[in-house]
């Protein structure tokens, strides 16, 4: 995971500059493995997702993802071998999702674009204050440095330069917007000078409407997945009979977006024939339909291991991979009511996810287990005053 862009450290803080880099996060690449199906549900929730960052203001983030909707479906579908079986009502609801998204994407961009000039006038400003500051520091150190006339230990006068401003200093001068807020710090302008612990006198005030929430499309972070507590043990009573058989039972996580948090609110069991250790859905339409009925969001997949311990075998490796894919935050939990195990699993990101994507084996199969490719999910939020709502499709 990298950490809040700092715009200024790489020299960007030219307002079109920082434009064109927030639509760089908006670039996306087609793996051909993933079926073109899932690319299509992805993007209807991607746009959700879009909407509901815009709503609450953060401007960036519903950009980034309004972008990644059109760059998928105006520049990268067509490469994946699987588009010309798409059908046609699918392509004419994604062609009107388009039409819909591209005017309001082009407002926000000139929002954001009214809003970076602004706060790069404000950074001039600051900076030109931050200048008088040093000039005026040395004046005054200069000033007082000067003897009193003839005192001298050498009976010679001594002259005295007054220094120059720390201009190395003022290079370091973090742009407003791209600095983690300090809540120690009292300064209105969002600028941090190295060092500095005291709030100068004579800074311009900075309107902090101005600032943005903090971005975790743009830093890389994962959003928090905040899980009703009673998701295990409805599933578990759900999946009761199948796992008497020695029959695996499976379910799909769904849920909304709201403050920057991904919420699970739905368990939805879709048609399913499992074994003992593998589970397959069916008729997946019913599933995106609930979702549509619902404006959901997929968060993940949840299944049983009737007489094994909780972990990812080879085949739920594969499973997961596209849910990772389509939402880095996907989570994949096992229950495994023999041991009484509940794991809460996701791909590692800097290896696993890489590797089961590209590995083209089918079936069980030998994985490497170091380095590991997957671990414990850090990401996730139990709460035990949320209740799941359960779509049982299987009757």
């Amino acid at each position: 995971m990298s950490k809040r862009i700092n715009y200024a450290e790489f020299g960007i803080v030219e307002p079109h500059a920082r434009l064109k880099l927030l639509a760089n996060y908006g670039n996306v690449s087609i793996d051909l493995n993933i079926p073109v199906r899932r690319y299509y549900r992805s993007g209807m929730e991607m746009v959700r997702m879009a909407n509901v960052y815009l709503a609450e203001n953060n401007l960036e983030d519903a950009y980034i993802l309004y972008m990644k909707f059109m760059t998928l479906f105006i520049e990268k579908i067509k490469t994946h071998p699987e588009f010309k079986t798409v059908p046609a009502v699918t392509k004419q609801q994604n062609q009107a999702k388009l039409k819909e998204v591209m005017p309001v994407t082009e407002k926000l961009k000139e929002k954001l674009l009214a809003r970076y000039e602004k706060e790069y006038t404000q950074f001039l400003a600051n900076k030109e204050v931050e200048r008088a500051r040093e000039e005026a520091a040395a004046r005054e150190k200069a000033k007082n440095s000067i003897p009193p006339p003839g005192s001298s230990s050498s009976g010679s006068t001594i002259n005295f330069v007054p220094s120059a401003p720390n201009v190395e200093l003022l290079d370091n001068i973090v742009y407003p917007n791209d600095f983690p807020t300090d809540p120690n710090r009292s300064s209105s302008t969002g600028l941090i000078l190295p060092g500095e612990d005291k709030k100068p006198s004579g800074r311009p005030n900075f309107d902090r409407n101005l600032k943005p929430s903090s971005s975790s499309l743009l830093d890389g972070t994962l959003r928090t997945v905040v899980v009703p507590i009673d998701t295990m043990s409805s599933f578990l009573e759900l999946a009761k009979a199948n796992t008497l058989s020695n029959v695996e039972t499976c379910g799909i996580l769904a849920g909304r977006l709201a403050q920057n948090q991904l919420i699970l609110t739905h368990m939805i069991l879709p048609k399913q024939k499992g074994t003992s250790d593998s589970c397959n859905t069916m008729n997946e339409e019913e599933i995106f339909d609930v979702q549509d009925q619902h404006n959901l969001i997929t968060l993940g997949w949840i299944h049983t291991h009737p007489s094994q311990t909780a972990f990812l075998s080879s085949v739920d490796l594969h499973t997961h991979c596209s849910y990772q894919m389509m939402m880095p935050e996907a989570l994949a939990i096992v229950c495994a009511p023999k041991y009484q195990e509940t794991g809460f699993f996701c791909l590692t990101p800097n290896y696993g996810l890489d590797y089961i994507a590209q590995c083209r084996q089918t079936g069980f199969h030998p994985h490497p287990n170091e380095p590991p490719l997957f671990m414990e999910a850090q990401h996730i939020s139990l709460n035990d005053k949320l209740k799941i709502e359960v779509v049982d499709l299987r009757r």
